[in-house]
């Protein structure tokens, strides 16, 4: 859906991250298991390879130790081996690249475009999820595309329990010369929101874009936050919000699909970043 957002180069430098914390060696963690992961599976199909059962088992074991899911792997095998049976794939060459394909076909049928039906004014955009998925940054990108679409912008910072969330959404509106609604850190989201949506409405903005606070979705608390921040829109515009964006760490594994689904009980998530 979001083809378009990119890592910003200079983004490290606006926000320098401590190295040595605890984030900083799970990030570093998992990025070196997504390399294994890639390694491990480019191995498979190095040199001549006969196409049997045993490949297929180590292809199977690959995807499962890299989190892609019981349900998900068997349909990717079972796929395989019906094209196998038909003698379609011949060499590790073309099973590799019918793996890719298969992996692709999973994900394209949800694809969807973000519309923004021009008469809703303003459009108002609900970004969720759990600490350090990139929330704000996606919003950031976000509001850069469609400011390079001339559309109308308003950002509301949201996230005020993170320290340097409002300044980085700041840093943002800048870069863009977009203007930025926030109060002091601590101060209430939901308050920000509201009053972001007024001056959205009085402004005529095409798109208003809400950041929040990271949660954890199991925590029933935080949760209620969220909905808080619902109902106060609807004071303004019964309507609103018109998009939920719940954003996932791509590299999560399953655990990704407990947050949808935890999310989705307590808020009418309309679509996924990842």
């Amino acid at each position: 859906m979001l083809n378009f957002i990119k890592k910003s180069p200079s983004e490290s430098q606006t926000l320098p991250e401590k190295k040595n914390n605890f984030f900083s060696r799970l990030k570093i963690g998992l990025h070196r298991t997504r390399g294994r992961f890639s390694e491990s599976l480019s191995a498979l199909f190095l040199g001549k390879k006969t196409i049997d059962a045993a490949l297929l088992k180590e292809m199977a074991s690959s995807l499962l130790l890299a989190d892609v899911g019981v349900e998900a792997t068997n349909q990717i095998i079972s796929d395989l081996t019906k094209k196998i049976e038909r003698n379609q794939l011949n060499n590790g060459e073309a099973l590799f690249q019918t793996l890719k394909e298969e992996l692709i076909s999973i994900l394209l049928p949800v694809q969807q475009a973000l519309m923004i039906p021009p008469e809703k004014k303003p459009f108002v955009i609900l970004t969720l999820g759990v600490n350090g998925v990139g929330k704000t940054t996606t919003i950031g990108k976000l509001a850069h595309y469609y400011n390079q679409e001339n559309k109308k912008i308003l950002l509301a910072a949201g996230d005020t329990f993170r320290a340097a969330a409002v300044e980085q959404l700041k840093i943002w509106g800048e870069r863009n010369h977009i203007p930025v609604i926030a109060q002091h850190a601590g101060a209430d989201s939901a308050a920000v929101i509201f009053d972001a949506l007024q001056a959205a409405k009085a402004r005529q903005t095409d798109i208003l874009f809400a950041d929040t606070a990271g949660r954890l979705h199991n925590k029933e608390n935080l949760m209620e936050e969220l909905k808080k921040v619902v109902r106060v829109m609807k004071k303004i515009d019964d309507t609103a919000p018109h998009e939920v964006l719940l954003v996932l760490d791509a590299t999560t594994g399953q655990n990704a699909l407990v947050q949808a689904q935890q999310f989705r009980e307590t808020m009418n998530v309309t679509g996924l970043v990842l």
